[in-house]
């Protein structure tokens, strides 16, 4: 966006700037459905964690603390009932 200021034909330029990185700038291993996990892995595609953040796996989560989001969000939900003994 550019614009004049008052009378003294000061030119004020703002530039937004993206910056892109390899998608692990929080340093947080999240929660991701694991069938999304394996379908990013064949089709190069985006995941999203519980905690809303959005990326494509490249790195080792074990080597990252667990996002504390993701964690309670992760225990909040109800849990799966085990199956009836046959």
């Amino acid at each position: 966006m550019t614009e004049f200021i008052g009378d003294t034909n000061t030119l004020l330029e703002e530039r937004i700037e993206q910056q892109t990185d390899s998608g692990d700038h929080d340093r947080f291993a999240h929660y991701v459905r694991k069938e999304k996990i394996v379908e990013s892995a064949v089709t190069g595609t985006a995941v999203i964690a519980l905690c809303g953040k959005v990326w494509t796996p490249s790195r080792d989560p074990q080597k990252f603390p667990i996002c504390t989001e993701c964690k309670e969000i992760y225990e909040s939900l109800p849990k799966n009932p085990k199956e009836p003994a046959e």
